[in-house]
């Protein structure tokens, strides 16, 4: 593996019809590094975002996944080399508890062809989905049905569930989209625990929480690379400043 990059996409270019959403970007993102993607609306962060989490082929350019060409694998392909999503609306079974939600996701990555096991061997996977539950803060939440939980809890849930995989690299759609102060907080303390063991990487719009948080920025604009670095390479960025912290966002 490529020591500096876990992940890297390399002059990729994505077109809908004549509409080109992303130019020639090439990043490498760093393995154990807490990255977000920001920039204004429209900037090319959802699309670049679905590149990197195998939803979207690009037009041209390549994606290689720790040292490896996965330009032209299928979604699936790309959960199971380690990449794993968090989307910004949450997709949980809503009916079933949130040990049940982790449990299935363990299940299907224990066995592709297995997926409704007997119970006498679920025993082991109910424990590892405790612990995952434990990891996001839900443990005491495990028998309570999806559709219950907190809007916040539901998204640390589906973390869980994403973490179910044992994924080496999380990508985090808007992870604190729709929550309060004190859940986004929450939130925050759970993502820097995270990137402890893997890398995450991150599409926010909220600029403070993103300038607190994260050790690299990739900065969008019109679907162009404008700057990367660390936070306080990009305050210092007079384009950035121009184009993006200069809108009010701060």
């Amino acid at each position: 593996m490529n020591a500096e990059s876990i992940i890297e996409t390399r002059s990729v270019c994505k077109n809908f019809g004549g509409f080109k959403a992303l130019t020639d970007v090439s990043v490498k993102i760093r393995p154990g590094v807490l990255t977000s993607i920001i920039g204004p609306n429209g900037a090319g962060k959802s699309t670049y975002f679905n590149l990197l989490s195998g939803a979207f082929s690009p037009s041209s350019g390549q994606i290689f996944f720790m040292g490896r060409d996965i330009t032209a694998l299928k979604p699936h392909e790309f959960a199971r080399v380690g990449i794993a999503k968090s989307f910004q609306i949450t997709n949980l079974f809503p009916h079933f508890t949130a040990l049940e939600n982790v449990r299935i996701a363990l299940q299907a990555h224990v066995s592709r062809y297995g997926l409704w096991r007997p119970r006498c061997d679920l025993e082991g996977l109910s424990e590892r989905a405790l612990d995952l539950l434990g990891v996001v803060g839900l443990r005491d939440r495990a028998a309570r049905p999806a559709r219950e939980l907190a809007h916040g809890q539901q998204r640390a849930l589906e973390i869980a569930v994403a973490l179910a995989a044992d994924p080496k690299i999380l990508l985090m759609d808007e992870p604190t989209a729709g929550m309060s102060p004190e859940e986004t907080k929450v939130m925050m303390d759970l993502i820097r625990k995270l990137v402890e063991q893997r890398t995450v990487v991150l599409v926010e719009h909220k600029m403070k929480m993103v300038m607190g948080i994260s050790e690299r920025l990739i900065v969008l604009h019109h679907g162009e690379l404008i700057a990367e670095g660390t936070p306080d390479d990009i305050r210092a960025n007079d384009l950035v400043k121009r184009v993006y912290l200069g809108h009010g966002n701060h």
